[in-house]
């Protein structure tokens, strides 16, 4: 049972981790790293496109949208260097 704990804990550093990262990433550089993956797993996403295709064009759609309001709003306001340099206290806290 100790292990269990041990690992979860684990996992929720990892999480805060990550969370802190994603919050410091400039919407350019996010997007660099979400191409990065695509190319390192283009095989399995091949391979299990009948399975999960639909929701990744799904995803796609959104992040595209997302990416559209962004431009928007930089137009408006903008291009900051970074949006939000630390994250919320709920997404670090989680």
């Amino acid at each position: 049972m100790r292990d269990l704990s041990a690992v979860r804990q684990g996992w929720k550093q990892i999480d805060e981790a990550e969370a802190r990262l994603t919050f410091r990433m400039t919407p350019q550089e996010s997007f660099r790293h979400w191409l990065r993956l695509q190319t390192t797993f283009e095989s399995q996403l091949r391979e299990t496109s009948a399975l999960f295709g639909p929701q990744r064009a799904s995803d796609l759609a959104e992040l595209q949208a997302r990416l559209r309001r962004l431009a928007q709003w930089q137009e408006t306001y903008g291009n900051p260097h970074a949006v939000h340099p630390e994250p919320p206290e709920s997404a670090a806290g989680s």
